[in-house]
């Protein structure tokens, strides 16, 4: 049996992943920064739960030891922001802690199993609103985050063997608690292309950005 860590899994996006991968199998590991919301998460799907803040490099080093190998690694937390990137130096710094920093150090720590396995799957949840292509829209510094993300995940993918998948997708505008309940999209659709890429077989694709399971722009 596969295991899988999702981050940011106790709602939203994140945790219609852990369910999807719980189906298809998996040994899911949910993590999430309260303990309570993760564990009571994990219990409705019958999957586990592990403290981590992505923000936190003491906490993931702690996270990473705690679950021990994985074979996928799903980097879904994220935050929003707001206010104005050049007037929100604190706010910049937590957007590049959440969904830059904290992806690098959970590839750092976990895919060295990885590829000694000779398997591994890491897919960053990202967005179009990094892509350059879009114009790097989105508040404050969303935006960057995500094509610093997306940037990581091209990179990443160059370093790592084939046999280490690392890609990107956007899972579009989705009804969660950042996305708003007037988005077009179930958390359950959002979550479609990362399952699907968390799941890829030997001759899937890796250092690409996906939405519907399709390759879009950078």
């Amino acid at each position: 049996m596969k295991r899988a860590l999702v981050t940011g899994a106790n709602r939203g996006i994140g945790l219609a992943i852990a369910k999807g991968l719980a189906r298809q199998g998996y040994e899911v590991l949910i993590g999430s920064r309260n303990r309570a919301a993760g564990e009571k998460a994990a219990k409705q799907i019958g999957a586990a739960a592990v403290e981590l803040d992505v923000a936190d490099p003491a906490s993931i080093a702690r996270a990473a030891e705690q679950a021990g190998p994985v074979d996928v690694l799903v980097n879904n937390a994220g935050i929003l922001g707001s206010g104005s990137l050049l007037d929100d130096p604190q706010g910049f710094a937590q957007s590049i802690a959440v969904m830059v920093h904290g992806p690098y150090l959970l590839m750092h720590h976990l895919t060295p199993h990885m590829v000694a396995q000779g398997y591994g799957r890491v897919v960053n949840v990202s967005s179009g609103w990094g892509a350059f292509s879009d114009g790097v829209n989105g508040p404050a510094a969303y935006g960057v985050a995500k094509a610093a993300l997306n940037a990581l995940t091209v990179a990443t993918a160059r370093t790592l063997p084939d046999t280490v998948k690392v890609n990107a997708m956007c899972p579009g505008w989705v009804r969660t608690r950042m996305g708003g309940m007037g988005a077009s999209r179930s958390p359950e659709e959002g979550a479609d292309t990362a399952i699907w890429l968390a799941s890829l077989d030997a001759a899937g694709p890796t250092g690409g950005f996906f939405r519907d399971r399709k390759p879009i722009e950078w």
